[in-house]
């Protein structure tokens, strides 16, 4: 996308960027390149940075609901210091390396409705004016997509992706907030659990699975929602069992066995007015039932790949929505820079 827009600072006749991004998906704590390129204005302009932000769509629940916005995750200077002259053009490739908690954004080339995108920033005379968001995708590591496809063999269906402002307790997370992945539950497990969230935490040296299962009301028992972490290392990968390891992290998780149960109503709200940990594993409850009606149920997922989780998409429905959801996004946080496009 080219960032066409007058700095507010300088007015008519400034410099324009346009960040290219490398063709492709990236991996959580991998390289992604791409180049800047600049156009000078009417007159010449001294460029003190070039700055890349990395921005995620993430909701927030707080005590008057549920909440959109933009999180700027990392920030990368990628150039600066020298002058632009008048209608010069300048390429400035780069190389930066994504955080290990980066969001995944598709499997088997399908989106899974995460919003990720590449911002850049340019200082020009004291001032500092945003670009266009250009869309990030990120394909899961070697150990995520063994897990998902292992959840896919045993029968768990994709419903939906979000990501959540919050932190959960007890592990080793750094980033202010965290993917859900939600699952129908496979058939056999149909009877201890009504839906499964699982979050990735990668590392350098593995991935914590973080799983929780919300398990329905008892005869004798109000429903509740099980929570138990297992962690991975990266090497080893394809020579391990990942159906029957996986199958038995689940068998756990539907008996109790090491994990610990939270309360379904909401705790108190922090500082920031979001909900505060409620378990010793210190997860960010929420309602889980009222923010993901516009997924799609188990009866409408078709299987990624041969083995592949089961993801929604049936006709390019779920796949147009996304489209459009990304459009807005980029376009909705555009607008709140209160500045006009050109061209």
């Amino acid at each position: 996308m080219v960032f066409k827009r007058l700095l507010g600072s300088i007015g008519v006749g400034g410099p324009t960027v346009d960040t290219a991004l490398a063709p492709g998906a990236v991996l959580p704590g991998g390289r992604l390149a791409g180049e800047v390129r600049l156009k000078g204005g009417r007159a010449a302009f001294d460029i003190e940075h070039i700055t890349l932000e990395l921005t995620a769509r993430v909701e927030a629940e707080t005590d008057d609901g549920e909440h959109e916005g933009a999180v700027v995750f990392d920030r990368f200077k990628v150039g600066g210091g020298f002058r632009l002259d008048e209608d010069e053009e300048r390429t400035l490739p780069f190389t930066v390396t994504l955080p290990w908690e980066t969001p995944v954004t598709e499997l088997h080339g399908q989106p899974l409705g995460i919003v990720l995108g590449v911002r850049t920033e340019l200082g020009v005379a004291g001032a500092k004016d945003k670009g266009d968001l250009d869309p990030l995708r990120v394909a899961p590591l070697p150990v995520q997509e063994a897990v998902l496809e292992a959840l896919g063999q045993l029968g768990f269906g994709f419903m939906s992706a979000d990501l959540e402002y919050g932190r959960i307790g007890g592990t080793g997370q750094q980033l202010p907030f965290y993917q859900e992945i939600e699952l129908t539950p496979a058939p056999r497990y149909a009877h201890a659990m009504r839906e499964v969230e699982v979050t990735f935490l990668a590392n350098a040296g593995g991935v914590e699975v973080v799983l929780e299962a919300d398990k329905p009301r008892g005869l004798f028992s109000a429903g509740h929602d099980a929570l138990t972490r297992f962690t991975v290392g990266h090497a080893g990968v394809e020579g391990r069992d990942w159906t029957a390891e996986v199958d038995g992290w689940m068998r756990q998780l539907a008996a109790g066995h090491g994990t610990r149960s939270v309360p379904a109503p909401h705790g108190p709200a922090d500082a920031y007015g979001t909900h505060a940990d409620k378990s010793e594993h210190g997860h960010d409850h929420h309602d889980h039932h009222s923010h993901h009606s516009a997924g799609p149920g188990a009866g409408t997922v078709i299987a990624a790949g041969a083995a592949g989780l089961a993801v929604g998409v049936v006709g390019g429905m779920v796949a147009a929505e996304v489209v459009d959801e990304v459009g807005d996004f980029f376009e909705g946080d555009d607008d709140e820079d209160g500045a006009d496009e050109e061209g």
